[in-house]
Order: structure tokens, then sequence, then C-alpha cells
């Protein structure tokens, strides 16, 4: 597919020029609405909008359904989703592992268990339950649950950083949803593994749960494997004196890239094997100062994900949508509702929180890239029903919506809601 896909592009024949233009096209309406949205930043994190909102609207504008100026092949499509939505993430929980010092994310080790072994299977369960409205199989309905099931790190990190999420948010709050959307992102593989065998049936129960314990296991270890030699050379590098400012500043960058690609070639997760190599990074190095790297860290998870979006406004499967009739618009609130909140307000104590504390948690737990990555990754291994596609874009652009204008608000009524 992916050599396909090269070939599609390089290929001098006339369908080519044309998806290299509609490349071109994506380029010249991020890199401008990029541009625009970065003149306005500070101004933006106080209205009750998001980059990625704004960006998705413009794809829908450029989109079929209106101006029919960016166009794209399912063949096309897949892949680019998928592929970018991998390195998107990759940097993404790169950047979760390393937000905090490594020794305050021990003390938050029982919420996190909460959060991701008992709260992501629940929520998978909740969005599959709340599929079946629109007549999906219950197979398929259970895939959709768990694609939908993490949290994303790249919509999560526009609520917890930045100096407004610093001002009006407790340290506490920040580092949990922090860690869990970046442990998530690679532990709801399984999840999805297990609900593809359902959906697939040629694959064999023993054979799947193998493959997944290799990808989560495998990944864990390449992350451990390249995240802690990565760390000592870079003490010993600042010791020597021999590594400058600025290729200090995206080393991580370039060690999540390098890691992903290793995982991928040993056939692991790769997604995970980021964030594991982060934090066995962040516990070698210790505490630097952060301000600089957190500067471009919170940077590349608003602007570097406008492309995605902008594709993904220009392929949203309206026809589909219409199809579901009315309990599209159920499904849509049901998810929005039920898959995780009143999971993390029922666990309040457990998890340590208060009741606000927890409405803000259960809220803002966005469904994103994530599920944009595992619903083309469902795709790619041979699920072929289109309701698949469109009931999990539908939830991604309702979260995009919903969180986009939600995020500034939310944060204020929090911060005014404290007690003094």
């Amino acid at each position: 597919m992916r050599l396909r896909v090269w070939c599609h592009f390089a290929a001098p024949r006339e369908g080519g020029v044309v998806e290299v233009d509609r490349l071109y096209l994506v380029l010249a309406v991020t890199g401008i609405a990029g541009a625009a949205l970065a003149l306005v930043s500070r101004s933006i994190h106080r209205l009750p909008l998001s980059e990625p909102l704004v960006v998705l609207l413009l794809g829908v504008v450029l989109g079929p359904q209106l101006l029919g100026l960016l166009e794209i092949e399912r063949e096309l499509r897949d892949p680019l989703l998928l592929e970018g939505a991998r390195l998107l993430l990759a940097g993404s929980v790169m950047a979760a592992a390393l937000r905090f010092p490594a020794t305050t994310l021990t003390a938050l080790a029982r919420p996190l268990v909460l959060l991701l072994l008992l709260v992501m299977p629940l929520a998978a369960v909740a969005a599959g339950a709340a599929a079946l409205v629109l007549g999906l199989p219950l197979a398929l309905a259970l895939l959709l649950g768990a694609c939908l099931s993490p949290t994303d790190p790249v919509l999560a990190a526009s609520v917890v950083t930045g100096e407004p999420a610093e001002r009006d948010l407790p340290s506490r709050l920040r580092r949990l949803l922090t860690a869990e959307s970046g442990a998530n992102d690679g532990l709801a593989l399984p999840l999805v593994g297990l609900a593809l065998v359902s959906v697939l049936p040629a694959t064999g129960f023993a054979e799947a749960a193998a493959r997944l314990g290799w990808e989560v296991l495998g990944g864990v270890l390449v992350g451990l494997l390249l995240g802690v030699p990565a760390g000592r050379a870079v003490r010993a590098a600042v010791r020597q004196q021999s590594l400058a400012r600025g290729p200090e500043l995206v080393f991580t960058l370039l060690l999540a890239i390098a890691v992903l690609g290793v995982a991928r070639l040993a056939r692991t997760d790769g997604v995970l094997a980021v964030f594991v190599a982060g934090l066995a990074y962040n516990r070698v190095v210790g505490r630097r100062e952060r301000g600089p790297q957190d500067a471009i860290d919170e940077a590349v998870n608003r602007y570097a994900v406008l492309p995605l979006f902008l594709v993904l406004g220009a392929v949203l499967p309206w026809r589909e949508w219409v199809d579901f009739g009315p309990a599209a618009v159920l499904f849509a609130v049901a998810v929005l509702l039920i898959r995780r909140l009143p999971f993390v307000l029922v666990l309040a104590r457990p998890l340590g929180l208060t009741w606000r504390d927890a409405a803000f948690t259960g809220w803002f737990g966005p469904i994103g890239v994530s599920g944009v990555f595992y619903l083309t990754h469902s795709l790619h291994e041979g699920v072929n029903d289109p309701r698949l596609f469109a009931a999990g874009t539908l939830a991604v652009a309702v979260n995009v919506v919903a969180f986009g204008l939600t995020a500034t608000p939310g944060r204020g009524i929090y911060s005014k809601s404290r007690p003094a």
C-alpha cells in the first residue's frame, strides 16, 4: 500500500499530477492558516476556539461538499490519515512523557492504573453501546468503541498546557491528564486488537493475542532500550559541553522519530514505545530547565496537527452521516456524555479527585488524533465496512467542536469555582 501511494504521487500521469496539486493545496492552506493563527496565539487562548477546530472547518469548506477544491480518494485518504496520525501521536506522547519531572508521576500511580485499566475499557464498552443506536452489528460496535476509548494527547494538551492552563489548573490535575493521555494511546491497542478478532474471524484468538502481547511488551522493550541510552548520552554531552542549546531543544523530537521507526520495524506498538522512551529519558536526564522545551512542545501540539485536521475536514463522510438518520445525533451526544464522564465521577474518591476535579477530568478526555489513528488502523487491518469510518469520524468531529468550544470556558469555570 505504501509503495503504491508513493507511485501514485510520483508517476508522471495525469492523475498523479492532480494528487500532487492537492497535496500542495493542503500545504498552502495549512501554512497560511497556521501562520494566521500563530499571530493571534495569545488571544485565541481566551476565546472559545481552538486551532484544530478552525482548520477542520476549513477542510469542510474546501472539501467536495462545498467548494470541491480538495477531494481525496480513499486509497490515498487512509494511509495519509494513518501515518499522519501515527507521527503526530509519537511527537505528542513524547512531549507528554517529558512535561513533568518523572519523580512526580510516581504519586499518580494509583489513579493512572484506574484510568487505564478500568475507565478506558469501560469507555470502550460505553461508546460501543452508543454505536448500537446506529444499527451497527455488535462486533463492529465494540470495535468502534475500542477505537474511541483512548484520551487524545494532542487535544488534551491544548487544555493542560500554556499560560492559562498553568494559571487556572492545579499541577496534579494537569499531570494526571497528561500522563493518562500519553499512556492510553498505546495501551488501547490490545482493546482494538481483540475487537478486530471478532470483526475479522479469519484471525484466530491465539494468534491475535500473541501478536498483541509482542506489540505491547516489545514496545515497552524498544522504548527502554532506546530511551535509557539516549538519556545517558545527553547527560554525557552536557557534561562535556558538546551539545548546543538549539539541537538539545529538538533532540527529543528526533528521539521520538527514531523510536517510532525502530518499533515499527520490529512490528511493535510504536506509540507506546515512544511514550516509554520518553519516560525513561526523563528519568535518566532529570529535571532540566524546561521553559523553551515546553514552548516547542506546545507549538508542535497546536500547529503540527493542522494538516491532519484539514484533510479530515475534507474527507468527512456527510452522506453516510445523513444515512444514519436522527440516530446520528443521539450517538454523538451519547459519546460525549457517557463514554467517560460518569465513570470518572463514580471513581472520584479512589482517583483522589474532588467532585470538581472529577467533572473536569471526566469531560476533558477528548477523542481526536488517537481516534483517527485507530479507525484507519482498523481499515488497514482489513475492516471494509464503511460505517466504521463514518461513525468514528462523526465522534471525532463532534469532539473537536465540543472541546474546541468548551476548553477556554471550562478552564475559567473551574478556576472561579476553586476555593480561595
